[in-house]
């Protein structure tokens, strides 16, 4: 069973002084000990930089480069790393006008489409809410996780 893990999560689970680390860090344990494969795709990684190299004062990790470069390399090796694929341009754009999704979930509704030409259906987020409108779609927060709540196959 595969799990893509949100952006938000690896972000908490950076964050040592985020009241969501332990919370994060714990569900992923838990996921890894089922033996759920847990994976990043790029977009995830793209987001983690933008956040993680903001300043602190702009809600961000304020990361140097180097630092940040050294999360993502961490990011990369401990998770199964799906590469983008073509087809997720026209998944993406079927999901954006069959959804109505306007503005910033545009970025959800791409991550969904690297999970369905990566075969994925399950995904961890503290943002469950911007994944409701999406069939198929087994959302996961980690506060479930850790209650038992885990993917089956």
């Amino acid at each position: 069973m595969k799990l893509l893990l949100d952006t938000n999560i690896l972000l908490r689970m950076a964050q040592t002084a985020s009241p969501d680390h332990f919370t994060s860090k714990s569900a992923v344990l838990k996921l890894a000990q089922a033996q759920v494969v847990l994976c990043v795709v790029p977009q995830v990684i793209y987001e983690f930089w933008v956040v993680a190299t903001r300043p602190i004062t702009a809600n961000g990790l304020g990361m140097d480069v180097l630092t940040a470069e050294r999360s993502i390399l961490g990011i990369i090796q401990n998770y199964f790393f799906l590469k983008d694929e073509r087809g997720i341009f026209d998944n993406w754009r079927s999901r954006v006008v069959l959804n109505s999704v306007y503005g910033k979930p545009a970025h959800d509704a791409r991550l969904i489409a690297a999970m369905a030409r990566h075969n994925l259906s399950n995904i961890l987020t503290f943002n469950t809410s911007d994944f409701a409108r999406y069939s198929g779609i087994q959302v996961f927060a980690p506060t479930e996780v850790l209650k038992g709540r885990l993917p089956v196959a």
